[in-house]
C-alpha cells in the first residue's frame, strides 16, 4: 500500500483544507441518507460478483439481476462457465448488450480462475487485473465487497459525475477521478463512499436533471456543470 501511497501523491496535487473538510462533511451526509448503502447486484459470492460486474458494463444493474439467476443455475461454477457453448452463454446475456464480448469474457475470466487459481477467484489486484474483462473498476468492485479490501474507488458513471459536480475533482479520465477521491477520502471509506455517491447519483443527482432543490448536499455543493 505504501507504493500505491506515493502514485497517487505523485498523481494529484494536494487537495487544500476547504476540500479535505467539505469531503469528511458530505460523507457523513451521505451516510445519514443512505444508511443502508450497499452493492446493487445480487451475488452468493466472490465467483458471481466477478461475473455480474462484468455483464453491467454499458447496463442496469437492475437489467443484470434479472438475467444471472438463470445464468448462474445452469453455469454455477467458473469450470461449468468455461466449458459451455459460447453461443448457450451469449442467448442467456443477450439482454446486457455487447453479449458476444462479455460472453467472451466471462469465458476467458472463467477459464483463468480454474487454471490459474485452483477455480477460486484470486483476491488481489494484480490478479484480477490479468482476468479477461476484467479492469480496475471490476477488480475494485470484487476486492471490496467480496473480500472487504479497500485497494481503490470504484469509478463509474455516477462517481464521476457526482465527484465534478461536488468540487471533488477536476479531472474526467476515471483514473485521475479515483486518484483524487483517495486522497480526500480514508481508505476505510472507499468501498462504502462508491456505493453512497452511486445511490444519490440514482436518487437526486441525476445526470439531465438533478433535483438540487431537493439535495441535502446543496449547501456546500459547487455544481460544477449544473446548470438552472
Amino acid at each position: 500500500m505504501k507504493a500505491t501511497s506515493k502514485r497517487k501523491t505523485a498523481a494529484s496535487p494536494k487537495p487544500n483544507t476547504d476540500t479535505r473538510k467539505r469531503a469528511a462533511w458530505l460523507y457523513r451526509q451521505l451516510r445519514k441518507l443512505y444508511p443502508d448503502a450497499h452493492c446493487a447486484l445480487d451475488h452468493r459470492d466472490a465467483y458471481q460478483l466477478l461475473i455480474a460486474t462484468i455483464l453491467s458494463a454499458q447496463c442496469t444493474d437492475v437489467r443484470v439481476n434479472m438475467v444471472t439467476p438463470s445464468l448462474f443455475k445452469k453455469y454455477p461454477t467458473p469450470t461449468k462457465m468455461a466449458q459451455a457453448p459460447r453461443d448457450k452463454i451469449e442467448k442467456e446475456i443477450h439482454s446486457t448488450g455487447f453479449y458476444r464480448n462479455k460472453a467472451k469474457s466471462i469465458q476467458g475470466a472463467s477459464a483463468r480462475i480454474v487454471q490459474q487459481h485452483k477455480g477460486k477467484v484470486p483476491h488481489t489486484m494484480q490478479d484480477l487485473l490479468e482476468l479477461p474483462g476484467v479492469a480496475r473498476k471490476t477488480a475494485n468492485v470484487v476486492l471490496g465487497n467480496a473480500f472487504g479490501k479497500n485497494e481503490g474507488v470504484v469509478v463509474d458513471t455516477h462517481i464521476s459525475r457526482l465527484s465534478q459536480r461536488l468540487g471533488l475533482t477536476e479531472h474526467t479520465d476515471p483514473k485521475k477521478i479515483e486518484q483524487d477521491l483517495m486522497t480526500l477520502f480514508p481508505q476505510r471509506n472507499w468501498t462504502l463512499l462508491a456505493h453512497l455517491l452511486i445511490h444519490h447519483g440514482r436518487a437526486v443527482c441525476a445526470a439531465r436533471r438533478p433535483r438540487c432543490e431537493d439535495c441535502t448536499l446543496a449547501k456546500r455543493c459547487p455544481k460544477v456543470g449544473v446548470t438552472d
